[in-house]
């Protein structure tokens, strides 16, 4: 008898802006074969899978017609069940993740628990919510991480009107930020937070998710043999 998959989490932005395509095709056909996922968005809303090609649409018109393809909203998440999160590269992520207060509880659930976090490109935006209430200081302070370079976000015509800009915003909160060159994949992995520079990163982060949760699966298997 085989044994139970872990849960993973997917957080998806709702915003105009999107969830990019074939990353998040990248990203959960990777997670979904090692993890059961569920998605989850603000308030369950539906996402925006932005920059589809012809194969992409194909691949979405099957997904969509599942009903694992509908997220759930981030109020009714039990974050004690899952074992991991990942955020894929999303461009919506700075305008609906950044600063949503109920994504903070979440995110910083894993902090505390020390569980495995994965965030890609754009979505790494979204770990900026986990902000202390009490001491107004980030939960990612000292670790390091990557994510998209001032350079690369300077390339997107909405460039000025970004409300966050992820490379300044993990040196001003204390973080250890580095990057490779512009599109080059580049994957920091600190304790228990794997970060992708870019979405050409997502298939090395997602690997890394994976065997991390393994080894802690089989860490916990064995401690549970000793007793």
């Amino acid at each position: 008898m085989s044994a139970p998959r872990l849960h993973c989490l997917m957080v998806l932005s709702s915003a105009v802006e999107g969830v990019s395509a074939h990353p998040f095709i990248q990203a959960y056909t990777l997670a979904s074969s090692n993890f059961s996922i569920q998605l989850a968005s603000p308030h369950g809303k539906n996402v925006e899978y932005v920059h589809q090609d012809d194969n992409n649409r194909r691949w979405f018109n099957e997904f969509r017609s599942k009903s694992s393809s509908i997220p759930i909203a981030f109020e009714t998440v039990d974050s004690a069940r899952y074992s991991a999160l990942l955020i894929p590269s999303s461009p919506g992520a700075v305008h609906d993740l950044a600063n949503n207060p109920e994504l903070s509880q979440i995110v910083s659930h894993f902090i505390r628990e020390k569980k495995p976090v994965c965030a890609i490109g754009n979505g790494i935006a979204a770990l900026c919510c986990a902000m202390s209430a009490e001491s107004k200081t980030w939960g990612f302070q000292n670790y390091s991480m990557t994510g998209p370079s001032v350079f690369e976000l300077a390339r997107n015509p909405d460039f000025s009107s970004l409300p966050v800009i992820i490379e300044d915003f993990i040196k001003d909160h204390g973080g250890q930020y580095n990057s490779s060159d512009m599109d080059a994949v580049h994957v920091i992995i600190d304790r228990h937070v794997i970060t992708g520079q870019n979405a050409q990163s997502t298939l090395m982060a997602v690997q890394n998710l994976t065997l991390i949760c393994a080894q802690n699966k089989h860490a916990l298997a064995g401690s549970r043999d000793l007793r």
